[in-house]
């Protein structure tokens, strides 16, 4: 007998073999039209699957308002995708095609290249068999079955998946639509009427299981939703993040640049963007000092035998730079982190428990080796800088040094205009071995910090059990940007490992005159200032508030003989501490205009017989447009109180 418990607490038995859909006709009518999925006690299911024999299951069907199921969707339609592709390309060797954020691909070896010229006749041939909406239907089989299926098929990618990632499996499945059959785990929608509105959106090459070594494929990415109009809504935010790309308007606006010839990965930051990257440093550095951290320098590398004792090397030496072999016999390392070198100033001498905590704080560049394939403009790279900062402090001063992290990241979030976002917060999983330190400190940790969150009232917080680093709990920022993509920024993590006496045996002196083991905070609010940049780049789009735009004002002649009255003003901006630039060219008073927009200079003073004649200038607002005239003196007030208090744009004093 199977005993299926519904969520309202009923229960449906069933003495013969029943699928998802079986359940639903048992369910009413309500749920035919609605229902696309089934989730059996953990177990996502597809509504033909078939249920188990015996034994007693939660069971709750899913509709489109249950997130899961889009995904669910996206890996159908990348089925119907893949049969299209097909049926115009006879021969075509499939690989892999999972959903993936916002959308799903496929891995193709076709006899040429695919264009975007391809898309609508592919786009086409997959509307025909939506229209169709047959179902997909799950197959279970034996490998070996699987095997000579993949053979008589000519699917050599699927037949080496079998015979290497299978090896250990005995049964396997597959989904079959009319004459499409492929090698997969499932689950899928009841059929591919589901599949209403997709989109081709672009190819690009990838190797058969990411190995350079081997065949180079065309992987073909699409989205898909359950409506035309959330279809539409997304290629709009998709058209709009195409004009805020960061790496365009970072070389358009000449921020920052990557050449060939330095390395891939490794930025070069401009004059412009120098100045960007300087004062957010400059704004983070004074909040620093007045939280009571203490600056310091480290330096960008260090011998292996640190990284080894951190744990750092070798686990991770796949996303590092190969060691530095020098001749007398020592390795060095390009610094991964920064948290060993911040360990061995704290260790540089005894610390008292009046010491803490200790907060330690560094701007530190570290290296990463990511593949090249992965690397996108700033927002991931192979060497980066991080806000880092270590605390170091006893068991009873961690929630309000947590505290002190999570209210601090909070302010700069604010400050810089990211007022959308959601606090995660990553616990242990009772049940597991991974993790150090004795679990009822850890027990003590996570109430603690429950606790901290809960009273902060932090919008969206959620708990993640089984997501904690194996060192400690910690919490994620996912933060929202102005047209509704989410970024993981600032974290702050617990850490229990790195000072025990199997890392660095950290210590600090007790009132009770005996030595203790202290706890790391780390803590970072931009996490790093490359990645942080592109992200600012393209929430502002280009248009920073005025405290951060490297040029802030510029002095616009209407003619070549106000010149010098113009170049006195820029003079007097200049030694009030804003940054100023001049534009004196022999052009039309509206093409200098339009092209310091362009440039999206926040202010421009413009200048004529009039301002010359009254001491003042014409201002405009790259937002509100004609301001009036202005004394000189009093734009100057107007524009460094306005930078002072970092005011967003639109924003009132």
């Amino acid at each position: 007998m199977l005993e299926l418990i519904l969520p309202d607490g009923k229960s449906l038995r069933f003495d013969r073999p029943v699928r998802g859909l079986d359940v639903l006709a048992e369910m009413g009518p309500r749920w035919s039209k609605t229902a696309v999925a089934a989730r059996l006690g953990s177990r996502l299911i597809d509504l033909l699957t078939d249920l188990p024999t015996e034994g007693a299951f939660e069971f709750r069907l899913l509709t489109q308002r249950d997130g899961e199921v889009l995904e669910l969707m996206r890996h159908s339609a990348a089925h119907l995708m893949a049969r299209a592709v097909l049926r115009l390309f006879p021969g075509a060797k499939l690989a892999f095609g999972p959903p993936v954020e916002n959308g799903f691909y496929y891995d193709f070896l076709l006899p040429r290249s695919l264009t975007e010229d391809d898309f609508p006749a592919i786009e086409a041939e997959m509307a025909r068999l939506a229209e169709l909406d047959e179902p997909f239907e799950r197959l279970e089989v034996p490998r070996d079955k699987a095997l000579e299926i993949c053979r008589e098929l000519d699917q050599p990618f699927k037949v080496e998946h079998l015979e290497d990632g299978l090896k250990q499996e005995t049964v396997v499945s597959f989904y079959r639509q009319g004459e499409f059959l492929d090698l997969c785990e499932g689950p899928h929608v009841p059929s591919a009427g589901w599949i209403k509105a997709f989109k081709l959106l672009s190819v690009a090459g990838a190797y058969w299981r990411g190995d350079a070594s081997r065949q180079q494929l065309q992987r073909l990415y699409a989205t898909a939703w359950f409506s035309q109009d959330e279809l539409r809504q997304y290629l709009d935010r998709l058209a709009e993040a195409k004009k805020r790309d960061h790496r365009v308007l970072g070389k358009r606006l000449e921020l920052f640049l990557i050449e060939p010839t330095v390395g891939s990965g490794l930025i070069l930051w401009l004059p412009k963007g120098a100045i960007l990257r300087r004062e957010l440093e400059n704004f983070l550095y004074e909040e620093l000092m007045r939280r009571g951290y203490q600056a310091v320098y480290t330096p960008h590398i260090g011998r292996v035998e640190l990284y080894q004792t951190s744990g750092h090397y070798p686990y991770y030496a796949d996303s590092q730079f190969p060691p530095i072999q020098m001749a007398e016999g020592d390795r060095y390392l390009l610094k991964p982190m920064n948290c060993p070198h911040h360990i061995m100033i704290y260790r540089s001498r005894p610390r008292s428990y009046k010491e803490l905590p200790l907060r330690l704080a560094e701007f530190g560049t570290v290296y990463r080796f990511e593949q090249s394939g992965e690397l996108t403009g700033m927002t991931r790279v192979r060497g980066f800088t991080q806000d880092d900062a270590h605390i170091f402090c006893t068991e009873d001063q961690v929630p309000d040094e947590f505290r002190a992290c999570i209210e601090m990241t909070q302010f700069v979030l604010r400050t810089l205009g990211f007022e959308e976002y959601r606090v995660r917060l990553s616990l242990r999983d009772p049940g597991s071995d991974k993790y150090v330190g004795d679990p009822e400190v850890w027990r003590r940790a996570e109430t603690a910090l429950i606790e901290v969150c809960r009273s902060m009232n932090l919008p969206n917080l959620e708990t993640a059990p089984g997501e904690a680093a194996f060192y400690g709990p910690k919490a994620d920022f996912i933060v929202s940007d102005c047209i509704g993509r989410e970024w993981q920024l600032g974290t702050v993590q617990l850490d229990y490992n790195l000072p025990s006496a199997e890392r660095f045996g950290l210590e600090y002196i007790g009132p009770d005159n005996q030595p203790h083991r202290p706890v790391m905070i780390h803590r970072a609010p931009f996490g790093s200032l490359e990645r942080f940049t592109g992200i600012l780049i393209e929430h502002f789009a280009g248009a920073f508030p005025l405290w951060l735009s490297p040029e802030q004002v510029r002095v616009v002649t209407v003619s070549e003989k106000f010149e010098e009255y113009g170049r006195g003003v820029e003079s007097r901006l200049r030694a009030a501490g804003l940054r100023t630039g001049g534009d004196y060219r022999a052009e039309k008073v509206g093409a200098k205009i339009r092209d310091a927009q362009v440039e999206l200079v926040p202010y421009m003073a413009v200048i004529g017989g009039r301002e010359q004649e009254n001491g003042t200038v014409a201002l405009r607002s790259r937002h509100e447009g004609d301001l009036g005239p202005v004394p000189v003196e009093a734009l100057i007030e107007r524009l460094l109180d306005e930078a002072r208090s970092r005011r967003l744009p639109g924003k009132k004093a």
